[in-house]
């Protein structure tokens, strides 16, 4: 047995181990495939240049940095944010593109918003910074310093920072629902079972007091006429015998099957004097010696609760003195003035019978305390008494409903997970969560149209006029600015600032006139 278990320890530990190596592998594939991306994304720059040329090895080491950024940036997001900064210094859209998946997985997983913005603020002064650098040497005017600036920090660093904020959020509030809805299923299977369970203990504790009291008073009949056939009628003595062994396997029969929980409503005139009259005569008739003393005012007019904890008591009580000592003195004593007292003392029996299950008792001791009162039962020096103190006026609900309480406390749903926000934000995260992609690319597609990438006179020198045609130009330079001319278009002349070089293209997008010109 012991081997067995520890073979199955291990067996857990190695299931839960090999569980933990399949995640780790696919969290490295995952930032395997968004380091690639970013490389890929970063190297694009070498096969279709938008913007102002860089040099080649410039923007090999762009994209190996960005690609180093991806893995590090959701175990250390801060640095991975501030080291996006050194991006900003390759001048070409497609090199710094990789920052927004830096960004985005960065913020992710930062729980802090107010560090998450506070790097967000510094990189996005290092990027203007950078910005105006660029536009100094390349003499652009401070329209499209701020136009460009305002595309990049917004699409490439504030857009993938919400987004990924929202995204971080959302695992948190997905737990947490998830917990809460496990919570509600084990609260229905909970309340399930114990409405169940409470059926069946009531159902038992209706037989006990009911049919067991009658089948008590069979038996004690039966035992009471098999004396008398034996005397007057020895025919029927087997017969008479045969009916009381019956009664008593019943019993036992009835013992076995006692179950769960229910509520039988009792006669109107429960636990009134008439009533527990009537209870004592029947035993009586069965031959216990019993009688009532009642002191106070009837309980026809009390809570009906209140009558059915009285009857209940009685009947019970008179049950236990059938069972166990039916040759037995009893006195039932009823005493109504501000509470109500019942008592039941029956003394020595001749006759001593077999120990029950209690079951009735611990029935009855709920039933006393469900309406605010208080139980007793054993023995003390007039033999066995039961006794109960109950209140004229009980002031607990009558029932305690079939489905019972659950007194779990649900799971902690603190308002630091919880929020309107989170709660809006994450129902707009299929959206959102697709916002960087959407505005790089429209970034790139702004930037292909309006760049106005620096041109050398030895490149402006090699467009030969009725040769070259205009889509060499833009592959490599972007669209430059229209120039008065129809057709022509201005580039920024390299190292030669206050000078432009323009082109002019026929309808057919053949190179048909350039010129040199003062800005």
């Amino acid at each position: 047995m012991a081997t067995w278990l520890a073979m199955r320890a291990r067996w857990r530990w190695e299931g839960r181990r090999g569980s933990a190596m399949m995640i780790s592998v696919n969290v490295k594939v995952r930032d395997g495939l968004w380091a690639a991306g970013a490389l890929l994304l970063a190297l694009v720059t070498l096969v279709a240049p938008l913007g102002r040329p860089v040099h080649w090895w410039l923007i090999v080491a762009s994209a190996v940095w960005a690609a180093a950024l991806v893995p590090i940036s959701a175990r250390y997001p801060r640095w991975a944010i501030v080291l996006t900064a050194p991006l900003n210094a390759v001048n070409n859209l497609l090199a710094i593109a990789p920052t927004s998946l830096v960004i985005f997985r960065a913020a992710r997983s930062m729980r802090s918003q107010v560090q998450l913005w506070a790097l967000i603020g510094v990189t996005a002064v290092l990027q203007a910074a950078f910005g105006a650098l660029h536009a100094w040497r390349a003499g652009d005017s401070w329209f499209e310093y701020l136009f460009g600036t305002g595309f990049t920090v917004v699409f490439l660093l504030i857009f993938p920072a919400v987004s990924g904020a929202l995204v971080g959020r959302r695992k948190p509030l997905t737990q947490v629902l998830m917990e809460r809805n496990d919570y509600l299923e084990h609260a229905r299977l909970l309340t399930a079972s114990t409405a169940r369970s409470d059926t069946r203990a009531h159902i038992a504790s209706e037989m006990h007091d009911m049919l067991s009291h009658r089948l008590r008073q069979l038996t004690a009949h039966a035992g009471a006429l098999e004396q008398s056939a034996a005397e007057q009628a020895p025919e029927l003595r087997e017969q008479v015998e045969l009916i009381r062994k019956t009664s008593a396997v019943a019993m036992d029969e009835l013992r076995e099957i006692l179950g769960v929980l229910g509520t039988i409503e009792a006669s109107e005139d429960a636990g009134t004097r008439a009533d527990v009259e009537r209870l004592v005569a029947a035993s009586a008739a069965a031959g216990v010696s019993v009688v009532l003393t009642w002191t106070g005012d009837d309980l026809a007019d009390a809570d009906a609760r209140l009558r059915r904890a009285v009857h209940r008591v009685v009947r019970e009580a008179l049950t236990n003195v059938h069972k166990h000592a039916p040759s037995a003195q009893t006195r039932v004593t009823v005493l109504v003035a501000e509470r109500v007292l019942v008592e039941v003392v029956n003394g020595p029996s001749g006759e001593p019978r077999g120990g029950g299950t209690r079951r009735g008792l611990i029935g009855l001791e709920e039933r006393v305390e469900l309406v605010g009162g208080s139980f007793s039962a054993g023995l003390n020096a007039r033999g066995f008494r039961v006794a109960a103190d109950l209140p004229a006026h009980p002031v607990v609900p009558e029932e305690t409903g079939a489905a019972g309480a659950v007194t779990e406390a649900p799971p902690p749903i603190t308002a630091e997970i919880l929020t309107v926000p989170r709660v809006v934000g994450s129902g707009c995260l299929a959206t959102l969560s697709v916002v960087p992609a959407l505005g790089t690319a429209f970034v790139l597609l702004i930037v292909a149209i309006f760049s106005r990438a620096e041109m050398s006179r030895q490149e402006f020198d090699a467009f030969q006029v009725s040769v070259a045609h205009e889509e060499e130009v833009t592959e490599t330079f972007g669209f430059g600015v229209p120039s008065d001319n129809a057709g022509c278009f201005r580039y920024p002349a390299r190292a030669e600032p206050g000078r432009d070089f323009e082109l002019c293209f026929d309808k057919k997008g053949v190179l048909s006139t350039k010129k040199e010109l003062a800005r």
